[in-house]
């Protein structure tokens, strides 16, 4: 059974790896099953936050404003973690969005991992709700702010280790980390085209966006392009006017 590890946690703009953005990033260093350091960032996503999200989170718009962009600290984030392995509460949906944008800074990113939802799966009852919360209140683990990533991070470990002292004992088999499978293409920044016509939807139509067009992938950007005249039509010929 390890006792040596990173926990992490993200919190991002949905749930869609593909489509959406990381806008918090925390990673917990244990060592000996005593937590040693900390790195956590908030990151600007490049777009609005949903008040769905924003009310979950408690994260806005303007405590990202002035936040780096996650191409600025995945470097260093990947340097903290070094080569331990990850722990998290349905780990992939961390590890997918942090190597995802690993792959997009042209930085490798394999890791090993536990997940402490499957250990939930594993030991509690089917009739006990196994989200974060929950199987922290079920397991009497203080949990003082929720979808924060190092609050939730700082969770995931204390959850591991009470998990642990509990059945580890007879079932150490489930507390050895298994590779995470997760393979991402790199994304293409979008072309000087797509963004000339972009500006020229947005002016034609007068729409008020908040996008940042520089951080929008080739596929974003299309998506957007797409979203745009399948709502508004395609711009006027120039110099043509109704």
């Amino acid at each position: 059974m390890i006792d040596s590890y990173i926990a992490v946690d993200v919190e991002t703009t949905g749930l869609e790896v593909r489509q959406e953005k990381i806008t918090e990033l925390a990673l917990v260093r244990v060592e000996g099953d005593t937590v040693t350091d900390c790195f956590s960032t908030l990151i600007n996503p490049g777009r609005p936050i949903s008040e769905m999200v924003s009310s979950l989170t408690g994260i806005t718009d303007a405590m990202v404003k002035d936040a780096p962009a996650v191409e600025e600290v995945i470097g260093d984030a990947l340097d903290f973690a070094g080569d331990l392995p990850l722990l998290g509460h349905n780990l992939l949906f961390d590890y997918r969005f942090i190597k995802k944008a690993a792959v997009n800074s042209g930085l490798a990113f394999e890791r090993q991992g536990i997940d402490t939802l499957h250990l939930c799966r594993l030991f509690m009852g089917t009739e006990q709700k196994k989200n974060l919360t929950d199987a922290c209140a079920f397991y009497q683990i203080p949990q003082p702010q929720a979808h924060r990533a190092l609050a939730d991070a700082q969770s995931a470990h204390l959850l591991f280790q009470r998990l642990k002292g509990l059945y580890g004992g007879e079932r150490p088999q489930a507390f050895v980390p298994a590779s995470l499978f997760y393979q991402p293409k790199r994304e293409q920044p979008a072309t000087k085209r797509q963004k000339e016509y972009l500006q020229d939807l947005i002016k034609c139509h007068r729409i008020n966006i908040t996008v940042q067009l520089d951080a929008l992938s080739r596929s974003e950007a299309s998506r957007m392009i797409d979203r745009i005249i399948l709502q508004h039509g395609r711009p006027f010929p120039k110099g043509k006017h109704f």
